[in-house]
């Protein structure tokens, strides 16, 4: 089982990053705009 996760992982890895990028992205998008209001 471990074997078999690690190969996805390795031969996923790009996609991984930009896929954890992108929802750190929508993250932080989504904190500014909750704190927007506030700010107004």
């Amino acid at each position: 089982m471990f074997t078999e996760i690690k190969s996805v992982l390795v031969r996923s890895s790009t996609t991984l990053v930009s896929d954890a990028l992108g929802a750190m992205a929508l993250m932080v998008i989504l904190v500014v705009g909750l704190h927007l209001p506030a700010l107004i």
